[in-house]
């Protein structure tokens, strides 16, 4: 029996590269995160909403920061682990110098 998806679901990542995807193959990635909070930002600055719609955008819009923070120290480590101590590129596990 399969489920039908969720229509309040986040759409998949599109990122052809997986840059900025998460550890979840179903969570928005960082571009898909900054654009839904260009689009939360917009509303809250140009709609009359009720306080508790406004609450609702302004909850869901930390939670995209608090994630694209996530994501962009992930990246952060990943490149410093890249370059090395001295600044150099070192390779990959499994590829030789």
């Amino acid at each position: 029996m399969n489920a039908s998806p969720d229509p309040n679901a986040p759409p998949p990542s599109d990122d052809a590269d997986g840059a900025g995807a998460s550890t979840t193959d179903d969570a928005p990635g960082l571009e898909q995160r900054l654009k839904r909070l260009e689009s939360i930002l917009t509303a809250l600055e140009a709609d009359e909403m009720d306080l508790e719609r406004a609450l609702a955008l302004f909850e869901e819009g930390v939670g995209h920061v608090r994630e694209a923070e996530r994501i962009l120290a992930e990246t952060e480590l990943r490149v410093e682990e890249l370059l090395g101590e001295d600044g150099a590129t070192r390779p990959l596990d499994g590829e030789r110098a």
